[in-house]
């Protein structure tokens, strides 16, 4: 929308700052770096260096922070004084401020959310949304995502520091426990931990700034029960967790003959791995030249072995990809993803890193297991494809998706939230 239009324009200005660099350069230099870069790298090297430079020059001089500063230098944790809330009736509305990140349509970590509001609203819960980002220069494009995409159309309005007083504050993300922890707005402090955040940065201020939000005293709920162990285990927070849903309306098998692998691909997001499942994939490309690769997630350009790149894709677009397939790679270094079990419904088989965040969320006998090696991953793809008995187990995987609804994980937020906000505690508290 306007970020896209924006980014289109800046990188159309970048080109041109490029070209006349270039030009500006005595011809002799221009012509002597131009004729070592083809003979040491060849026009692929060419073209990537200027793809580099182009990156380079769109990078911010100072990074625009996601976090208010005076948010961060309220938050004291020594001298803070918890606002009180009111503790709703068995047969009272509950009413939420849900502060979160401004949407795109697609955001699966928004994607949940919603779910989980629409569920709570046929509950009888009144939602409210408050964005928060500092970079926000206005708030009107994502009201019309929020309405058109995610069908949420309760009050929605920018957090400017002050919120209309409610039941609970529900941070969705660490910048926005910040907002939650220094508004004076009544209301009982939650956390929706969908990812251990923390782990999204090297050692850095930001790594610390998102630590710090789980000392906040919030009330946690999560997405999976590794998430609400760690919380609980490492900072002492109270935590509830939800399991994940499939929804099996978007995502089921058709039985159709299968001819390829799929790789969850987000070179832009870290902890998906990118790396590490393209290494996989060219040792597989070489043994099985066979199976078609198909690539999605996000457009990723030129690839050392033959593939289809789908870039983003919808739903229905996934399902007929997945179709098609006999395995699927998607590789979480964090917490575990939703596209291994949207793979099942459809009867692709999953491959994962093997590691306690995935095994402990996703506890399914027909997800497969490897090692986070290149060598693991690929052995294990080979391993399905070549099945001779994969029809009857793909079935019985997209049947182990049956049983799986969001209603379910709406249930479990719903009476955790409950739970906290109709209990009697000695004194009120967050």
């Amino acid at each position: 929308m306007l970020d896209q239009f924006a980014a289109k324009r800046e990188a159309s200005q970048t080109q041109s700052r490029l070209l006349t660099s270039i030009r500006q350069q005595p011809a002799w230099r221009r012509y002597q770096q131009m004729a070592w870069i083809l003979r040491h790298e060849g026009m692929a090297g060419a073209v990537d260096r200027l793809r580099a430079k182009a990156a380079t020059a769109l990078e911010p001089r100072t990074p625009r922070p996601i976090v208010r500063d005076e948010d961060i230098l309220r938050a004291d944790f020594d001298n803070h004084v918890p606002q009180p809330f009111e503790r709703p009736g068995p047969d009272e509305i509950i009413t939420l401020n849900w502060i979160m990140t401004a949407p795109n349509a697609g955001s699966g970590g928004h994607t949940t959310i919603f779910r989980i509001i629409r569920h709570l609203e046929a509950n009888g819960y009144r939602n409210r949304v408050y964005f928060y980002d500092a970079r926000l220069a206005s708030i009107e494009p994502y009201v019309a995502v929020l309405r058109d995409y995610y069908g949420f159309h309760g009050p929605v309005e920018r957090f400017n520091g002050a919120m209309a007083d409610a039941n609970g504050v529900v941070a969705t993300s660490w910048p926005t426990a910040y907002a939650a922890y220094s508004t004076a707005s009544l209301g009982k402090r939650f956390y929706f931990v969908q990812d251990f955040e923390p782990d999204f940065y090297a050692v850095s201020a930001d790594r610390i700034l998102a630590e710090n939000t789980y000392h906040m005293g919030f009330h946690a709920i999560t997405a999976g029960r590794w998430l609400a162990q760690k919380l609980s285990i490492e900072f002492a927070m109270a935590a509830d967790p939800f399991e994940f849903g499939c929804d099996t309306t978007s995502y089921f098998n058709r039985n159709e003959p299968r001819t390829g692998i799929a790789f969850y691909a987000r070179p832009g997001t870290p902890r998906r791995g990118y790396e590490l499942g393209l290494l996989a994939l060219q040792l597989f490309a070489a043994r099985r030249p066979d199976i078609d690769i198909h690539l999605y997630g996000e457009a990723v350009g030129p690839l050392p072995f033959k593939a289809t790149d789908h870039g983003l894709s919808s739903p229905k677009a996934l399902n007929d990809l997945y179709n098609i397939c006999f395995a699927g790679l998607s590789l979480s270094l964090t917490n575990v993803s939703l596209v291994p079990l949207e793979m099942l419904a459809s009867g692709c088989i999953p491959i994962l890193n093997d590691a306690v965040h995935n095994r402990m969320v996703i506890d399914d006998p027909h997800v497969h297991y490897a090692a986070p090696t290149p060598q693991a991953l690929a052995r294990s793809l080979e391993t399905v494809v070549s099945m001779p008995d994969f029809t009857a187990y793909s079935n019985a995987a997209a049947q182990s998706q049956h049983g799986l609804r969001w209603e379910g994980a709406g249930e479990a937020v719903d009476t955790a939230l409950r739970n906290v906000l109709q209990a009697q505690p000695d004194t009120a508290k967050w």
